[in-house]
């Protein structure tokens, strides 16, 4: 597949597949760290030295093991407008820090997207696996067959002691950071969200807005990611994860049953306001948007919205992005030309779910 393919297919095999416990669990991901024994991180290395890092991937690309994989396209940053940049960023394929600073760097790409491999970011490597719904051990698994793939060829820098080296000493160990994207709603409405995104901070996780690090939760979506890589295995962090979210499943939805039984009238007023103005706005700025999309989701998780399918909240959320809505109109758009588009978009992708 070319740039283009990969840009202006705006539907990701996570964003419009069901998986287990996709009421709550948008995605799943698992993201390995890796960097190539004898040269430097690539905060310090050379261009020279950047340049043997992508020819040396180049190279493992091709061998058989990783062609077993599937078909991998890798796409130069310095190459790729800013704007399709951001578009990868907005699909979750890239991070923000690849879009601002392309540098010598890239991305690898499987057709599906489920993998997807940044090259010359804050490491070396960073293998990423996503899946929809609750997914970890399937994709843990995945990433360590991409790991094992490429490991065929590079040599990646490894301590006995310290496990994986990594830039980041927090990665050091496994360099493993597995997250999952949740929807929590009725945990946001009955003011319960701080006490329980404080309890899971006590266990070692860390909680992050919709992009990682530094971004905001909008929408009432939250990553949840072990914090600790040294020390634990692999198997050991994705099943304190997978522990955690279960618990944040049967909290939200204790949460979702007491505002049915509590708060149901005005429930669905809000749920049926969100509906309407999605139907019916004619401008919507991003933030209105993606919290109107979470009402409208959990009305359809509740029963009280019917005839729309569920997975409209990780496609919308994703298609009225700036960089992906920009892409969709086939031009670049003010902030305010966006928020009119942005609402036509929607009021089509409704209409044409009900007719």
């Amino acid at each position: 597949m070319s740039l283009e393919d990969f840009v202006h297919r705006t539907s990701s095999y996570w964003m419009r597949a069901d998986g287990p416990e996709d009421e709550m669990v948008m995605s799943t991901r698992v993201r390995l760290a890796r960097n190539l024994a004898n040269l430097p991180f690539p905060m310090l290395a050379t261009e020279g030295q950047m340049d043997e890092v992508l020819e040396r991937v180049n190279r493992a690309l091709r061998h058989p093991s990783v062609q077993a994989l599937g078909h991998f396209e890798m796409l130069p940053m310095n190459r790729v407008h800013e704007l399709d940049r951001e578009v990868l960023m907005e699909k979750h394929l890239i991070s923000p820090d690849l879009v601002e600073h392309p540098g010598r760097s890239a991305v690898v790409l499987r057709d599906d997207e489920t993998i997807s491999i940044m090259v010359g970011e804050e490491d070396h490597l960073r293998i990423q696996c996503l899946f929809p719904g609750l997914q970890l051990k399937p994709a843990w698994d995945l990433a360590s067959r991409v790991d094992d793939a490429l490991e065929a060829t590079l040599d990646w820098a490894y301590d006995e002691k310290r496990g994986y080296l990594t830039a980041c000493p927090t990665n050091v160990g496994t360099g493993m950071r597995a997250s999952v994207m949740m929807h929590l709603p009725a945990l946001v409405m009955t003011d319960q969200i701080r006490r329980v995104l404080h309890a899971i901070s006590q266990v070692g996780l860390a909680v992050r807005g919709i992009y990682g690090e530094g971004t905001e939760a909008v929408g009432n979506l939250f990553q949840v990611s072990n914090q600790i890589t040294l020390g634990q295995s692999e198997e050991e962090i994705v099943h304190n994860l997978y522990g955690v979210t279960r618990q944040l499943i049967e909290h939200e939805r204790r949460a979702r049953q007491l505002l049915l039984e509590q708060n149901r009238p005005e429930l669905e007023d809000r749920i049926g306001r969100s509906y309407g103005v999605l139907r019916y706005a004619r401008r919507l700025d991003s933030k209105e948007t993606m919290q109107r999309l979470s009402d409208v989701r959990l009305g359809i998780d509740l029963g009280i919205i019917t005839g729309v399918p569920k997975g409209i909240l990780k496609e919308l959320m994703v298609l009225t992005r700036p960089a992906l809505l920009q892409t969709y109109e086939g031009r670049e758009l003010s902030p305010q030309e966006r928020d009119v588009h942005r609402a036509a978009l929607i009021r089509e992708r409704l209409r044409a779910l009900s007719a």
